[in-house]
Protein backbone atom coordinates (compact mmCIF):
# COMPACT_ATOMS: atom_id res chain seq x y z
CA UNK A 1 0.00 0.00 0.00
CA UNK A 2 2.93 2.31 -0.64
CA UNK A 3 0.91 4.77 -2.75
CA UNK A 4 -2.01 5.20 -0.36
CA UNK A 5 -2.57 8.32 1.73
CA UNK A 6 -2.29 8.46 5.51
CA UNK A 7 -6.09 8.70 5.84
CA UNK A 8 -6.72 5.89 3.36
CA UNK A 9 -4.71 3.20 5.18
CA UNK A 10 -6.82 3.06 8.39
CA UNK A 11 -9.98 3.17 6.26
CA UNK A 12 -8.79 0.17 4.23
CA UNK A 13 -7.96 -1.76 7.39
CA UNK A 14 -11.50 -1.14 8.66
CA UNK A 15 -13.13 -1.66 5.25
CA UNK A 16 -12.03 -5.29 4.74
CA UNK A 17 -13.52 -6.73 7.96
CA UNK A 18 -16.65 -4.65 7.38
CA UNK A 19 -17.12 -6.15 3.91
CA UNK A 20 -16.47 -9.64 5.24
CA UNK A 21 -19.20 -9.10 7.84
CA UNK A 22 -21.55 -7.69 5.15
CA UNK A 23 -21.34 -9.95 2.08
CA UNK A 24 -22.53 -8.39 -1.19
CA UNK A 25 -22.60 -4.94 0.39
CA UNK A 26 -24.17 -2.10 -1.57
CA UNK A 27 -21.54 0.27 -3.01
CA UNK A 28 -23.39 3.53 -2.27
CA UNK A 29 -24.48 2.44 1.23
CA UNK A 30 -20.92 1.38 2.12
CA UNK A 31 -19.52 4.69 0.90
CA UNK A 32 -22.03 6.53 3.10
CA UNK A 33 -21.10 4.35 6.10
CA UNK A 34 -17.42 5.29 5.74
CA UNK A 35 -18.17 8.94 4.95
CA UNK A 36 -16.59 8.93 1.49
CA UNK A 37 -17.86 9.27 -2.07
CA UNK A 38 -18.48 6.23 -4.25
CA UNK A 39 -15.57 7.41 -6.41
CA UNK A 40 -13.23 7.32 -3.40
CA UNK A 41 -14.55 3.89 -2.36
CA UNK A 42 -13.88 2.58 -5.87
CA UNK A 43 -10.32 3.89 -5.56
CA UNK A 44 -10.00 2.10 -2.20
CA UNK A 45 -11.16 -1.18 -3.73
CA UNK A 46 -8.67 -0.81 -6.57
CA UNK A 47 -5.92 -0.52 -3.95
CA UNK A 48 -7.18 -3.60 -2.10
CA UNK A 49 -6.91 -5.58 -5.32
CA UNK A 50 -3.11 -5.41 -4.98
CA UNK A 51 -2.87 -6.14 -1.23
CA UNK A 52 -1.82 -9.34 0.53
CA UNK A 53 0.50 -10.76 3.16
CA UNK A 54 4.27 -10.30 2.72
CA UNK A 55 5.83 -13.15 0.73
CA UNK A 56 2.56 -14.19 -0.86
CA UNK A 57 2.12 -15.07 -4.52
CA UNK A 58 -0.05 -13.06 -6.95
CA UNK A 59 -2.85 -15.56 -6.43
CA UNK A 60 -2.83 -14.80 -2.68
CA UNK A 61 -3.82 -11.15 -3.10
CA UNK A 62 -7.26 -9.84 -2.13
CA UNK A 63 -9.71 -10.30 -4.99
CA UNK A 64 -12.53 -7.91 -5.88
CA UNK A 65 -15.35 -9.13 -8.13
CA UNK A 66 -15.35 -6.34 -10.70
CA UNK A 67 -18.42 -7.68 -12.53
CA UNK A 68 -20.44 -7.44 -9.31
CA UNK A 69 -18.94 -4.02 -8.61
CA UNK A 70 -20.28 -2.69 -11.93
CA UNK A 71 -23.76 -3.57 -10.64
CA UNK A 72 -23.17 -1.71 -7.36
CA UNK A 73 -22.32 -4.78 -5.25
CA UNK A 74 -19.01 -5.30 -3.40
CA UNK A 75 -17.76 -8.88 -3.19
CA UNK A 76 -14.32 -9.75 -1.74
CA UNK A 77 -12.38 -13.00 -1.51
CA UNK A 78 -8.91 -14.05 -0.32
CA UNK A 79 -9.15 -11.52 2.53
CA UNK A 80 -9.50 -13.85 5.54
CA UNK A 81 -6.18 -12.64 7.01
CA UNK A 82 -7.85 -9.26 7.73
CA UNK A 83 -10.95 -10.64 9.40
CA UNK A 84 -10.50 -8.59 12.57
CA UNK A 85 -11.08 -4.82 12.59
CA UNK A 86 -8.29 -2.37 13.35
CA UNK A 87 -7.88 -1.85 17.10
CA UNK A 88 -7.86 1.56 18.72
CA UNK A 89 -4.66 2.94 20.12
CA UNK A 90 -4.87 4.44 23.62
CA UNK A 91 -4.83 7.96 22.14
CA UNK A 92 -7.63 7.14 19.67
CA UNK A 93 -9.76 5.57 22.39
CA UNK A 94 -9.28 8.57 24.69
CA UNK A 95 -10.20 10.95 21.86
CA UNK A 96 -13.37 8.98 21.19
CA UNK A 97 -14.32 8.92 24.87
CA UNK A 98 -13.93 12.70 25.10
CA UNK A 99 -16.15 13.14 22.03
CA UNK A 100 -18.76 10.74 23.42
CA UNK A 101 -18.84 12.52 26.79
CA UNK A 102 -19.40 15.86 25.06
CA UNK A 103 -22.09 14.33 22.84
CA UNK A 104 -23.77 12.75 25.87
CA UNK A 105 -24.25 16.16 27.47
CA UNK A 106 -25.78 17.53 24.25
CA UNK A 107 -27.89 14.51 23.27
CA UNK A 108 -31.62 14.16 23.84
CA UNK A 109 -32.91 11.51 26.23
CA UNK A 110 -33.22 8.82 23.52
CA UNK A 111 -29.75 9.29 22.04
CA UNK A 112 -28.03 9.81 25.40
CA UNK A 113 -28.65 6.19 26.41
CA UNK A 114 -26.91 4.84 23.31
CA UNK A 115 -24.00 7.26 23.71
CA UNK A 116 -23.64 6.33 27.39
CA UNK A 117 -23.57 2.62 26.53
CA UNK A 118 -20.87 3.06 23.86
CA UNK A 119 -18.77 5.21 26.19
CA UNK A 120 -19.05 2.68 29.03
CA UNK A 121 -17.82 -0.12 26.76
CA UNK A 122 -14.79 1.90 25.69
CA UNK A 123 -13.95 2.97 29.23
CA UNK A 124 -14.31 -0.62 30.40
CA UNK A 125 -11.76 -1.77 27.83
CA UNK A 126 -8.97 0.64 28.72
CA UNK A 127 -9.97 1.94 32.16
CA UNK A 128 -10.43 5.57 31.12
CA UNK A 129 -13.41 6.41 33.35
CA UNK A 130 -11.31 8.36 35.86
CA UNK A 131 -9.06 10.01 33.24
CA UNK A 132 -11.60 12.04 31.29
CA UNK A 133 -13.85 14.81 32.55
CA UNK A 134 -15.89 16.84 30.06
CA UNK A 135 -18.26 19.67 30.87
CA UNK A 136 -20.41 21.29 28.20
CA UNK A 137 -22.55 24.31 29.11
CA UNK A 138 -25.57 23.14 27.15
CA UNK A 139 -28.53 24.37 29.17
CA UNK A 140 -31.46 22.27 30.39
CA UNK A 141 -32.01 18.77 29.02
CA UNK A 142 -35.75 19.44 28.62
CA UNK A 143 -35.03 22.46 26.42
CA UNK A 144 -32.58 20.46 24.28
CA UNK A 145 -35.25 17.75 23.90
CA UNK A 146 -37.82 20.33 22.74
CA UNK A 147 -35.40 21.79 20.22
CA UNK A 148 -34.40 18.35 18.94
CA UNK A 149 -38.06 17.44 18.44
CA UNK A 150 -38.73 20.72 16.63
CA UNK A 151 -35.74 20.17 14.34
CA UNK A 152 -36.91 16.62 13.61
CA UNK A 153 -40.47 17.79 12.89
CA UNK A 154 -39.33 20.82 10.88
CA UNK A 155 -41.22 23.30 13.10
CA UNK A 156 -40.46 26.93 13.94
CA UNK A 157 -40.03 27.86 17.60
CA UNK A 158 -40.24 30.90 19.85
CA UNK A 159 -37.27 31.20 22.20
CA UNK A 160 -37.05 32.96 25.52
CA UNK A 161 -33.44 34.05 25.27
CA UNK A 162 -31.11 35.93 27.62
CA UNK A 163 -28.46 37.42 25.32
CA UNK A 164 -25.16 38.82 26.50
CA UNK A 165 -25.75 42.29 25.08
CA UNK A 166 -29.18 43.03 26.57
CA UNK A 167 -30.39 43.31 30.12
CA UNK A 168 -33.76 41.68 29.45
CA UNK A 169 -34.90 38.49 27.79
CA UNK A 170 -35.97 38.51 24.14
CA UNK A 171 -38.39 36.18 22.36
CA UNK A 172 -37.05 35.62 18.85
CA UNK A 173 -38.94 33.37 16.44
CA UNK A 174 -36.49 31.08 14.68
CA UNK A 175 -36.33 28.12 12.34
CA UNK A 176 -34.04 25.68 14.20
CA UNK A 177 -31.59 23.65 12.12
CA UNK A 178 -29.15 21.84 14.41
CA UNK A 179 -27.55 21.62 17.86
CA UNK A 180 -23.77 21.73 18.07
CA UNK A 181 -20.91 22.26 20.51
CA UNK A 182 -17.93 24.57 20.36
CA UNK A 183 -15.29 25.31 23.02
CA UNK A 184 -17.33 23.87 25.88
CA UNK A 185 -20.66 25.51 24.96
CA UNK A 186 -23.77 24.12 23.33
CA UNK A 187 -25.33 26.15 20.52
CA UNK A 188 -28.51 26.22 18.47
CA UNK A 189 -27.99 27.13 14.82
CA UNK A 190 -31.18 28.73 13.50
CA UNK A 191 -32.65 31.22 11.05
CA UNK A 192 -33.87 34.32 12.90
CA UNK A 193 -37.09 35.64 11.33
CA UNK A 194 -36.79 39.18 12.70
CA UNK A 195 -33.24 39.63 11.44
CA UNK A 196 -33.73 37.51 8.28
CA UNK A 197 -30.30 35.96 8.86
CA UNK A 198 -28.56 32.95 10.38
CA UNK A 199 -27.82 33.19 14.10
CA UNK A 200 -26.33 30.99 16.80
CA UNK A 201 -27.88 30.90 20.29
CA UNK A 202 -26.09 29.60 23.36
CA UNK A 203 -28.19 26.85 24.87
CA UNK A 204 -27.39 27.82 28.45
CA UNK A 205 -29.09 31.18 27.74
CA UNK A 206 -32.29 29.67 26.37
CA UNK A 207 -34.82 29.87 29.20
CA UNK A 208 -37.83 28.57 27.30
CA UNK A 209 -39.02 27.08 24.01
CA UNK A 210 -42.48 27.16 22.44
CA UNK A 211 -42.90 24.99 19.37
CA UNK A 212 -45.12 26.63 16.75
CA UNK A 213 -47.49 25.00 14.25
CA UNK A 214 -45.74 26.63 11.29
CA UNK A 215 -43.26 24.59 9.28
CA UNK A 216 -39.74 25.96 8.79
CA UNK A 217 -38.89 27.63 5.49
CA UNK A 218 -36.03 26.70 3.18
CA UNK A 219 -33.20 29.16 3.85
CA UNK A 220 -30.43 27.21 2.13
CA UNK A 221 -27.47 25.65 3.87
CA UNK A 222 -26.73 26.87 7.39
CA UNK A 223 -23.17 28.13 8.03
CA UNK A 224 -20.79 25.80 9.84
CA UNK A 225 -20.45 26.63 13.53
CA UNK A 226 -16.68 26.20 13.29
CA UNK A 227 -16.49 29.06 10.78
CA UNK A 228 -17.36 32.50 12.04
CA UNK A 229 -19.10 31.30 15.21
CA UNK A 230 -17.44 34.03 17.29
CA UNK A 231 -18.96 36.73 15.08
CA UNK A 232 -22.28 36.00 16.80
CA UNK A 233 -20.87 37.12 20.17
CA UNK A 234 -21.56 40.86 20.51
CA UNK A 235 -18.69 41.38 22.95
CA UNK A 236 -16.03 39.94 20.59
CA UNK A 237 -13.52 42.48 19.26
CA UNK A 238 -10.78 42.08 16.61
CA UNK A 239 -7.19 42.13 17.85
CA UNK A 240 -4.14 42.08 15.56
CA UNK A 241 -0.81 40.57 16.62
CA UNK A 242 2.51 40.83 14.79
CA UNK A 243 4.41 37.67 15.65
CA UNK A 244 8.00 36.52 15.32
CA UNK A 245 8.59 32.87 14.25
CA UNK A 246 8.49 31.70 17.88
CA UNK A 247 4.84 32.75 18.06
CA UNK A 248 3.57 31.26 14.80
CA UNK A 249 2.21 28.22 16.67
CA UNK A 250 -0.95 30.06 17.77
CA UNK A 251 -2.30 29.94 14.20
CA UNK A 252 -2.51 26.15 14.52
CA UNK A 253 -4.38 26.19 17.85
CA UNK A 254 -6.68 29.22 17.79
CA UNK A 255 -9.33 30.43 15.30
CA UNK A 256 -8.05 33.36 13.23
CA UNK A 257 -9.74 35.87 10.93
CA UNK A 258 -6.69 36.44 8.75
CA UNK A 259 -2.99 35.59 8.53
CA UNK A 260 -0.53 37.65 6.49
CA UNK A 261 3.21 37.33 6.15
CA UNK A 262 5.20 40.54 6.60
CA UNK A 263 8.90 41.21 6.05
CA UNK A 264 11.71 39.47 7.97
CA UNK A 265 9.69 36.47 9.11
CA UNK A 266 7.01 38.46 10.95
CA UNK A 267 3.40 37.30 10.60
CA UNK A 268 0.34 39.50 11.13
CA UNK A 269 -2.52 37.54 12.70
CA UNK A 270 -6.01 38.87 13.39
CA UNK A 271 -8.07 37.20 16.13
CA UNK A 272 -11.54 37.76 17.54
CA UNK A 273 -11.31 38.08 21.32
CA UNK A 274 -14.34 37.80 23.60
CA UNK A 275 -12.46 37.25 26.88
CA UNK A 276 -9.77 39.80 27.89
CA UNK A 277 -8.44 37.33 30.46
CA UNK A 278 -7.79 34.76 27.72
CA UNK A 279 -5.89 37.35 25.66
CA UNK A 280 -3.82 38.38 28.69
CA UNK A 281 -2.79 34.76 29.31
CA UNK A 282 -1.97 34.27 25.62
CA UNK A 283 0.21 37.41 25.46
CA UNK A 284 2.07 36.46 28.63
CA UNK A 285 2.72 33.02 27.16
CA UNK A 286 3.96 34.47 23.87
CA UNK A 287 6.20 37.02 25.60
CA UNK A 288 8.87 38.52 23.29
CA UNK A 289 7.43 36.66 20.28
CA UNK A 290 4.83 39.48 20.08
CA UNK A 291 6.26 42.64 18.50
CA UNK A 292 3.02 44.60 18.09
CA UNK A 293 -0.56 44.55 19.38
CA UNK A 294 -3.37 46.54 17.79
CA UNK A 295 -5.21 48.13 19.47
CA UNK A 296 -2.41 48.76 21.99
CA UNK A 297 -4.82 48.91 24.94
CA UNK A 298 -5.64 45.23 24.35
CA UNK A 299 -2.19 44.40 25.72
CA UNK A 300 -2.38 46.75 28.73
CA UNK A 301 -3.36 44.15 31.32
CA UNK A 302 -0.70 41.72 30.07
CA UNK A 303 1.95 44.44 30.28
CA UNK A 304 0.86 45.34 33.83
CA UNK A 305 0.95 41.66 34.86
CA UNK A 306 4.44 41.24 33.39
CA UNK A 307 5.74 44.36 35.15
CA UNK A 308 4.24 43.21 38.45
CA UNK A 309 5.94 39.82 38.08
CA UNK A 310 9.29 41.44 37.27
CA UNK A 311 8.95 43.80 40.22
CA UNK A 312 8.47 40.82 42.51
CA UNK A 313 11.93 39.56 41.55
CA UNK A 314 13.46 42.89 42.58
CA UNK A 315 11.81 42.80 46.02
CA UNK A 316 14.13 41.43 48.77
Amino acid sequence: MGMTSASQVPRLLALVPYLQAHPDADLAATAATFGVTTKQLMADLNVLWFCGLPGGMPGDLIEVDMDALENGTIRLSNAEFLARPLRFTMEEAMTLVVALRALEEMADAELAGSVRSARAKLEGLFGGADRVDVRVQAGEEAIRDQLSEAIEAGRAVDLTYHGASRGTATTPRVDPVRLATRDGYGYLVAWAHERAAWRTYRLDRVAGVRVRDEAVDDHGAAPALASGWLDERPNAVPVTLDLLPAGHWITEYHPTRSIRRLARGVWRVELLVADPGWLRRLLLRLGPAVVRVDPPEAAASAVDAAREALAAYATP
